[in-house]
Formats: structure tokens, sequence, C-alpha cells
């Protein structure tokens, strides 16, 4: 598993590119999002927090595992870009409180970003650190 996701997203194109959603995503002013009616979850909007700051973390650990850097080097990394989504998730509900129309700040989408960003620093240090050994 591990090699085909190295293999087919392990370039550096794909965690800029999901950066760069996340940042459009969280600026779209809110008469432009759908609202939670449409959706049978409760609390959706956390689902996609989790998933799109897990996928931040797991994106940029995986382009990481992928160069020639020591393994003590590589765990200091992946908790660095662990700690950047925290703080990526963290401005930008500050930048939607203070400048996107209709959208305000919420600690439980912070929260859903950090669990979303654990649970990502978790696998990658479980499977990619594991494979980097190999």
């Amino acid at each position: 598993m591990i090699p085909f996701l190295k293999k087919y997203f392990g370039n550096i194109f794909f965690p800029i590119l999901w950066t760069l959603i996340i940042g459009i995503l969280l600026a779209m002013p809110g008469s432009m999002l759908p609202s939670e009616s449409h959706f049978s979850i409760p609390q959706f909007d956390k689902v996609v927090h989790i998933s799109l700051f897990g996928g931040f973390v797991f994106l940029w650990n995986l382009y990481l595992s992928g160069r020639s850097i020591p393994l003590s080097r590589l765990l200091g990394l992946f908790f660095f870009i662990f700690l950047l989504a925290e703080a990526y998730g963290i401005g930008m509900e500050y930048v939607q409180k203070y400048y996107i129309p209709g959208r305000d700040f919420d600690e439980a989408d912070i929260i859903a970003d950090m669990i979303g960003a654990g649970i990502a620093y978790g696998i990658s240090n479980i499977f990619l650190v594991v494979y980097a050994k190999k």
C-alpha cells in the first residue's frame, strides 16, 4: 500500500495542491457554502475539517518520507508538519473571523483540525517511518 501511495502521491505537487485547496475552501464567503441542512450528517463540517487537515499532514509527510533524510530528522519534520497544520488551521479561523464575509470563528473547527492532523501524524509515524526503515 505504501509503495502505491508513494508512487502516485509522493510528488510535491499533491501536498502543495492540497494546501491550496484548504486555503480556497476556508476562504470562501459564507454565501457560497451549502447549508448543513442539505447533509444528513450532523456537524458534517467537522468531518470536512478532520479530512482536510489529516490530508495536509499525511500528504506532506508522504512527500518527505520519499526523500533521503535520516530517520531522526524525518521524525522531527513530521512533527513540524503537524505543528504547521495546527497553525494553519488556527490562522484560517482568524482569517474567517475578520476577513471573510459570512464566516466566523469556531473553536470546534480548530479542535477538528487538531484531531485530523493528530490522526495523520500518528499514521505517518507508524506506517511511513516503518516503511522508511526498509
